[in-house]
């Protein structure tokens, strides 16, 4: 295997990683709505993921920066063609990391308000965007002879891409729903649990027209044995929500997100932007990657920081690891 393979192996392990672990807390930012009934839950669920979310995104980071390095076309044709929908995630992010730090800098009632409510939309606007990037980058997108985006932001709205930022959208949500069962104690678990079912309901319906979409469009066997896992895990997960399991559904909630994301790569290799406009215009892991040195350099770096990475974010969720519930939710922090 060549190091532009190995690379793109790699990009898509942190792709996989992002989703799985941002997968929840933009979950839970969506529920911070649809599942609190006062403040205090609000606070009992945003606080399930206030030691870990920035960790989380160290994962979308390394993801981009290993993505400029490894494939500078990749990334320039992507970032450039991409340019709005990106630039609204990467503001909804920061507007959503400030949220977390300023919502209870003030004690009035409007100003965390206002801040719970910037949580909310920055958490599905991103949940729901990614799966509209993403679809665009396996179905392909206008790129012409020299490599660079020729369409508009309309071109990126259509049908196959819309159901992926929904499947994003239901999935991660889903997966958030389930975190919070396995993270919460008394009503809101139970509620938590209860959201997680029609939750993963409708998310079962889209990910099955989505995922066989994707196979028919652009499958081969690889790509379906990921499908079936994928399925079969968000069944299971269903199944395991309802009988009370809630650290088993959380894991096939995460087996669900890492088969499908997988089943996308395993469609687009050994593209990396395929082209809609011709073929042999697409952007693949050969004509699109850096030089075998920088590679190579690149390589001995991933194999010294990774492990250091893993091991302090697994610590990380290990000494948080306690449920916590509105008794634990002082009635003022100030």
């Amino acid at each position: 295997m060549e190091l532009h393979d190995v690379w793109f192996v790699l990009i898509a392990v942190l792709w996989i990683g992002y989703f799985f672990l941002e997968g929840f807390d933009f979950g839970i930012g969506v529920l911070t709505k649809l599942l609190a009934r006062d403040r205090a839950e609000k606070r009992v669920l945003i606080n399930t993921i206030g030691p870990v979310w920035d960790g989380n995104e160290v994962w979308l980071l390394t993801a981009g920066g290993a993505t400029f390095a490894a494939f500078p076309e990749w990334y320039a044709t992507l970032f450039s063609g991409f340019y709005l929908p990106l630039l609204l995630i990467l503001v909804c992010l920061i507007v959503r990391g400030v949220a977390f730090e300023y919502r209870a800098k003030r004690p009035e009632e409007q100003w965390q308000r206002n801040w719970e409510t910037a949580i909310f939309w920055t958490s599905l606007l991103p949940a729901f965007l990614w799966g509209v990037a993403f679809g665009n980058i396996v179905r392909g997108v206008k790129i012409d002879q020299d490599m660079e985006y020729v369409g508009n932001l309309w071109d990126l709205l259509n049908p196959y891409a819309v159901l992926g930022g929904l499947v994003t959208l239901t999935l991660f949500t889903f997966h958030g729903a389930v975190f919070a069962a396995l993270k919460t104690l008394g009503d809101i678990r139970e509620r938590a649990r209860a959201t997680a079912l029609w939750l993963g309901l409708t998310t079962a319906v889209l990910a099955l027209i989505f995922l066989l979409w994707t196979q028919v469009e652009n499958g081969d066997g690889q790509s379906l044995v990921a499908l079936v896992v994928a399925v079969v895990a968000l069944v299971a997960a269903i199944g395991a929500n309802q009988m009370g399991r809630e650290g088993w559904a959380f894991a096939l909630s995460g087996v669900t997100i890492v088969a499908a994301v997988a089943m996308l790569f395993l469609t687009l290799f050994p593209n990396v932007m395929p082209s809609s406009l011709n073929e042999e215009w697409s952007l693949t892991v050969t004509n699109a990657s850096s030089s075998p040195y920088t590679l190579k350099i690149m390589t001995w770096c991933a194999a010294i920081a990774t492990p250091v990475v893993l091991l302090y974010q697994s610590w990380t969720y290990w000494v948080f690891r306690k449920r916590i519930g509105t008794h634990h939710i002082a009635e003022s922090v100030h």
